[in-house]
């Protein structure tokens, strides 16, 4: 590892109980600086309503630490929506927002134009199918921004088990984006979760970066972010345990196919000269091909964006 990484990793890495919550509370106050919690969702119905219940009562109504709670649908048909707002979020459908630009397919997507319908200093984005949620999630990676001026960008750490093996999730983590990571951006080898999908930015950063709108939203935004401000105001926490819905095989060579064009991407700004990825299943056929289109598209920074700057300005 780079000394620069080593230093960053015990400069910059902290755990959830380094900053109480009444600490963060007081935090919040002296800068009066406001927290958006933000959840991408699609067919989310199982786990968002338990997600959004957790933050509303611990970081909404007890504490104040959290000023607005948005759920952007990214187009689920199952009661997604419905289950968020009983629960008490704020739901938005993604083709309402910024509706001159017809919406893509994919997280990333949803979660730029979620910058259009928050106003907090902080955005905190939260997975939505995570099992057995704590608001140390929301807590750990906002407590960074309240109380060190200098940090930018904040990602959870986290144990992230597979089965009955303790430690063994992040599959495309480990085969894709590490080995990237360290080859071509070594200064960010310390990041424990470098795709996790919790983190949380100033606004002042995610409105000056681009966005890829599928997979390689988590690693587009970190590149971009150490060219934007630099290693040293990037940060990250443990939170614990991360329980969640695992892919299949099938899904994460997609998901990997997209994170390796958006690290082609930022290491050529060129383009890739077949944007897709094919796949085999056995049939009856025997093996069949099965082509997937891999994400090419990346929305530009949202202050270059008109509706968003005159917002800004009212």
């Amino acid at each position: 590892m780079l000394e620069e990484a080593e230093r960053w990793l015990t400069r910059r890495s902290w755990s959830v109980a380094d900053r109480p919550l009444s600490a963060l509370v007081a935090a919040k106050r002296a800068s009066g600086a406001s927290v958006s919690v933000v959840l991408p969702a699609l067919d989310e119905e199982g786990t968002v309503g338990e997600i959004v219940a957790e933050i509303r009562r611990e970081l909404v109504e007890k504490t104040s630490l959290v000023d607005e709670l948005v759920v952007i649908d990214s187009g689920s048909r199952d009661r997604t929506a419905e289950v968020a707002r009983k629960a008490g979020a704020r739901v938005v459908h993604r083709d309402v927002i910024l509706p001159r630009i017809p919406a893509l397919p994919g997280k990333g997507e949803v979660m730029w134009r979620s910058l259009l319908v928050t106003g907090g200093d902080i955005v905190a984005f939260v997975d939505a199918d995570l099992k057995e949620f704590s608001a140390d999630f929301v807590t750990g990676i906002v407590g960074p921004l309240l109380t060190e001026p200098d940090v930018d960008l904040v990602k959870a750490m986290y144990d992230r088990p597979l089965g009955e093996s303790a430690g063994q999730g992040g599959r495309v983590t480990e085969l894709m984006a590490r080995p990237l990571l360290n080859m071509h951006w070594p200064q960010l080898a310390g990041f424990v979760q470098p795709l996790g999908g919790e983190y949380a930015a100033r606004r002042s950063l995610l409105e000056r970066l681009p966005f890829p709108v599928g997979y390689g939203v988590e690693l587009g935004l970190l590149v971009d972010a150490l060219h934007t401000v630099g290693l040293d105001a990037l940060a990250q926490v443990d939170v614990g345990v991360r329980k969640h819905r695992h892919q299949d095989g099938q899904a994460l060579g997609r998901m990997a196919a997209a994170i390796y064009r958006t690290a082609q991407l930022r290491l050529a700004r060129g383009h890739l000269v077949r944007p897709e990825l094919t796949q085999f299943e056995r049939g009856e056929q025997g093996f069949e091909p099965r082509t997937h289109s891999v994400d090419t598209e990346e929305r530009p920074p949202m202050r270059g964006i008109a509706e968003y700057t005159a917002r800004r300005v009212a």
